[in-house]
């Protein structure tokens, strides 16, 4: 019995053996059939449409559906681009952003679900023929297992349509919003500070239009909520206080809608750079037991004074000001100030005082000046000795401004009384005069080596002419003093944007001709020292004024290789942005369509290879 047991399994696993062989066989066969592509006759494997993916690319259009023309709006003023409804964005040329919103134009790819963006490139187009135009390389299954990609190019045609800013600039009341920014003191240096700022900063993006005063600005803007983000800017920059008003222009009573012009008034603390300030006692005590003879050092969103004697410094908030004003006793102008010639200086030892919140640094830069008046220079030996906390920035030689307290009549009465009492110094110096103005040379402005950017501005004019040409003198009289001020003090051009002037640029030029080169590290100790001086690592590249139409085209007749201007290279801003550029030599041999080629599959990648052959 289990003889027959035996044999019978043997039998069995025989027979189980000849059946997987067998069946491995059928296998091996059914992988090995192919069929005919019903086409080009290939052999192939087998798929739903019996068609190779040579021949099923040729006779598929992957783009179909898809836009090959489309529209870009941008406006002509501002030069932004429209992105939908009332949104207007502002992109360069060649930039990822530009691309982005291109795309976002091309109708048809985000309609097909298995169609996919691969690639996209510009093409390079005329400059002045209002055409952008992309490359666009997409991939698509067309049946299960075959992937097409194709490439096409789009144009954008580039229509000009201004945005809702730049039409409400051309229209008249447009404005919703008025800032009227007001300082009540003879000069505009304030306000050539404070354009500085808003140039650095563009605070003055969104404005419609600005007027220009004798004693302050208008800025005018579409919505209150552009008007609050300007106030809010002048906060943080300058010492003011704000007054609103509103006024009612229409009214909807069955909408409840009611249509209102705000205006608000912006007023400035009328203390400047380098007023001389008489403080109370008690507020003196307050601010650090600092002396009441003071000199306003700079104007921030607070107000800083130094003391000239002992160089101690202190800050007042706008808050404390508007609640008790000060009144100089001495305003900074031309006919209160005195030029004197340094005719050497001493080393001054001040000992700590615990009560006095004065640092060592500033201690140090105290010093002992032998001063003589520039005008008395040849007539008298009248010499003036004098503390002075600018002594480290003096040697002798130099020329520096001050104020005469011994024959001025001061405004205060505590003031004068001092003064009357021999404890208020002779003079008190402000600053060290740099460059042509201390040599007295003539084209003081053309030869300074900086100059500033201005707003565009639009200037009322005044009734009569003869106020007009005094309004213009005045004008340009500040506009020199506001420069002067500029070089002589560091931590103002910090907070600004200094641009380098045709005549250092020029100069720049001659020296590299003649192999020479400008000394900017200073020559001996003394002027080491001198850390308020304009150096040309301050200064930006890039600005050019006051250059017309005739002008820019005779320097690019002329001198093509001038440094001032910037030409933008092709395709430079394209590679910055990672996205391809193709240049005006291959740019002609773009075909509008390729071809599909097929890819993803074994005969794809064979057909893509360079020695595939169907034979």
């Amino acid at each position: 019995f289990f003889s027959f047991l035996w044999s019978t399994e043997q039998h069995l696993l025989s027979h189980f053996a000849v059946q997987l062989q067998s069946h491995s066989t059928l296998q091996s066969f059914l992988t090995m059939v192919n069929i005919l592509c019903c086409v080009c006759g290939i052999s192939i494997e087998p798929n739903p449409s019996n068609t190779c993916a040579s021949c099923l690319a040729t006779t598929s259009d992957v783009t179909r559906g898809i836009s090959t023309e489309a529209t870009l709006h941008q406006c002509r003023g501002c030069q932004r681009w429209h992105q939908s409804e009332g949104k207007w964005m502002g992109c360069e040329l060649e930039s990822r952003e530009l691309m982005a919103l291109c795309l976002g134009k091309v109708s048809g790819i985000k309609r097909q679900a298995n169609l996919k963006l691969i690639d996209a490139s510009w093409i390079w187009t005329e400059p002045h023929s209002m055409r952008l135009k992309v490359r666009l390389t997409v991939q698509k299954e067309v049946q299960q297992g075959t992937i097409l990609q194709q490439a096409f190019v789009v144009t954008f045609v580039v229509r000009n349509q201004q945005c809702l800013e730049c039409q409400a600039e051309f229209r008249q009341g447009s404005w919703k919003s008025l800032v009227q920014v007001r300082q009540r003191v003879r000069h505009k240096r304030t306000f050539l500070y404070l354009e500085q700022l808003i140039l650095k900063h563009g605070a003055h993006r969104g404005c419609l239009s600005v007027e220009t005063f004798r004693d302050g600005m208008d800025f005018y803007f579409p919505d209150k909520g552009k008007a609050a983000r300007f106030i809010s800017f002048l906060e943080n920059v300058v010492p003011i206080k704000v007054k609103t008003s509103k006024k009612l222009i229409g009214t909807d009573v069955k909408s409840n809608i009611a249509n209102f012009k705000f205006t608000n008034l912006v007023e400035i603390v009328p203390v400047c750079k380098d007023d001389l300030v008489y403080l109370p006692q008690k507020l003196a005590r307050n601010m650090g037991n600092i002396s009441r003879l003071v000199l306003v050092k700079n104007i921030t969103n607070l107000i800083h004074f130094v003391d000239p004697i002992t160089g101690q410094t202190a800050s007042m908030t706008s808050e404390v000001y508007w609640r008790d004003p000060l009144r100089p006793i001495i305003t900074f102008a031309r006919s209160r100030l005195s030029n004197f010639v340094v005719l050497g200086k001493e080393a001054v030892h001040v000992e700590e005082n615990a009560s006095k919140r004065s640092t060592a640094r500033q201690r140090r830069r105290i010093a002992s000046v032998t001063l003589a008046k520039e005008s008395d220079l040849g007539v008298n030996d009248d010499q003036l000795d004098e503390i002075s906390h600018i002594g480290y920035l003096l040697k002798a030689g130099d020329v520096c401004i001050g104020y005469e307290l011994k024959d001025a009549q001061l405004v205060d009465d505590d003031a004068e009384k001092a003064r009357s009492d021999e404890q208020l110094p002779d003079v008190v110096v402000i600053r060290k005069i740099y460059g042509s103005v201390a040599t007295n040379e003539n084209e003081v402005a053309k030869k300074r080596i900086f100059t500033l950017q201005r707003l565009d501005v639009d200037v009322t004019e005044a009734l009569s002419a003869r106020a007009a040409k005094k309004d213009k003198e005045n004008d340009d009289m500040d506009e020199e003093d506001f420069l002067r001020e500029v070089e002589a003090d560091k931590e103002m051009r910090s907070r600004m944007n200094l641009y380098k002037s045709e005549y250092i640029v020029k100069k720049n030029k001659d020296d590299e001709v003649s192999g020479e080169g400008i000394d900017d590290d200073g020559g001996d100790d003394d002027e080491s020292m001198d850390d308020q001086e304009v150096r040309l690592d301050e200064l930006l590249d890039g600005l050019v004024l006051d250059r017309g139409p005739d002008a820019m085209d005779q320097n690019a007749e002329g001198n093509e290789d001038d440094g001032e201007m910037q030409y933008f290279v092709e395709g430079e801003k394209a590679a910055k942005d990672g996205i391809g550029f193709i240049a005006q030599s291959e740019a002609r041999d773009i075909r509008t369509k390729d071809a599909a080629v097929p890819v993803g599959s074994k005969f794809g990648e064979s057909f893509m290879a360079k020695e595939f052959k169907f034979i």
